[in-house]
């Protein structure tokens, strides 16, 4: 990771419209991404995780969706205000995504080598036959043995593990600046994650890709993470450095998170599991929405949503436990900057 910032998140809010009220799905984050930095975005399902990254790309479907504000500068140019000649040079080029289910994100009546061979194209201007050279050197460089001839398969002929390496190949084929990974290892089994996540690592290392990686498990981001944000009801309730999350953890929601993680060292401590659901984040009130589910909740949390407080380096947090401390408290808007 370098000093480098090649995107900024200021203040993103996008909501959708329906017939039963506003989702806020994304209600005002902000973060930097670093050149080579990994940064894993962490929450339950509902968080507004996947929506965070399909706005950074600008392909929020409207309607419902709308990106209501905020900007995305991606090397100091604003996503949000490119025209769409624009965003097609940037999307699958400068910033490319791995979406969550690699069967249906794959064109089952097309060969591996018809994908990954228009995308080449399209983005480097090579001929077909140094396109198909490049796509069999990145699903080599992905672990598929016998690329050569693998390459020329159909997607139902891979197994999921399989599929999911062919997205990461199709994702770096471009030297992207950044890579965007949404739940990469959902759908697999704990082997083939750990197999897949080491693969990412290796490959964005070597290229200086930087990662956004999407997940509900901060088990899975623990080890190949430089920083975690921690999203709940479509706000970041904590964000900071990989060792400081899990050394010295401070929103509740984030504790909780972490003793749902099985560990193999308290095999005979029962499974930790956070009460209660995720809120129904349609006209969510300005509160804090994680106060019916927290044991330590007080009677302010049911009636302001807390600033942020900082803690130390990069280091942050938006929880009433500690904005009524002697800390520092910034404005809620100002989260994981």
């Amino acid at each position: 990771m370098t000093d480098e910032v090649i995107l900024q998140v200021r203040d993103l809010r996008t909501y959708f419209h329906i017939d039963a009220g506003t989702v806020k799905a994304v209600d005002g984050i902000s973060f930097d991404l670093h050149k080579g930095e990994t940064l894993g975005i962490v929450g339950e399902s509902g968080s507004g995780k996947s929506v965070t990254n399909l706005s950074i790309i600008n392909l929020v479907q409207s309607p419902p969706g709308k990106i209501e504000g905020g900007e995305v500068l991606f090397r100091g140019e604003d996503v949000l205000k490119m025209s769409d000649a624009r965003l097609r040079e940037i999307r699958g080029n400068r910033i490319a995504m791995i979406f969550q289910d690699p069967m249906s994100s794959l064109n089952p009546y097309l060969k591996i080598s018809t994908q990954m061979i228009e995308t080449i194209r399209l983005h480097q201007g090579l001929s077909k036959k140094e396109a198909k050279a490049k796509a069999v050197e990145m699903l080599r460089l992905a672990g598929i043995p016998g690329a050569e001839e693998r390459i020329d398969c159909y997607p139902h002929q891979f197994s999921g593990g399989m599929r999911q390496r062919v997205m990461i190949a199709m994702g770096l084929s471009c030297n992207p600046d950044i890579l965007i990974a949404d739940e990469p290892t959902s759908a697999l089994d704990v082997t083939i994650q750990a197999q897949i996540l080491d693969l990412m690592q290796d490959l964005t290392r070597r290229l200086g890709t930087a990662v956004i990686i999407i997940t509900h498990s901060l088990g899975v981001v623990a080890g190949i993470c430089d920083t975690i944000n921690v999203m709940y009801a479509g706000r970041v309730v904590e964000h900071g450095k990989t060792e400081q999350i899990f050394a010295d953890t401070k929103h509740p929601y984030t504790q909780g998170l972490i003793k749902s993680v099985p560990r193999l060292d308290r095999d005979d401590e029962r499974l930790f599991s956070i009460e209660g659901q995720p809120p129904n984040v349609i006209d969510l009130p300005d509160c804090c929405p994680f106060y019916p589910r927290c044991h330590k909740a007080m009677d302010v949390c049911r009636k302001h949503y807390p600033p942020t407080v900082q803690f130390g380096e990069g280091h942050c947090a938006s929880c009433w436990l500690y904005a009524q401390k002697d800390a520092g408290t910034l404005n809620t808007g100002d989260a994981a900057k």
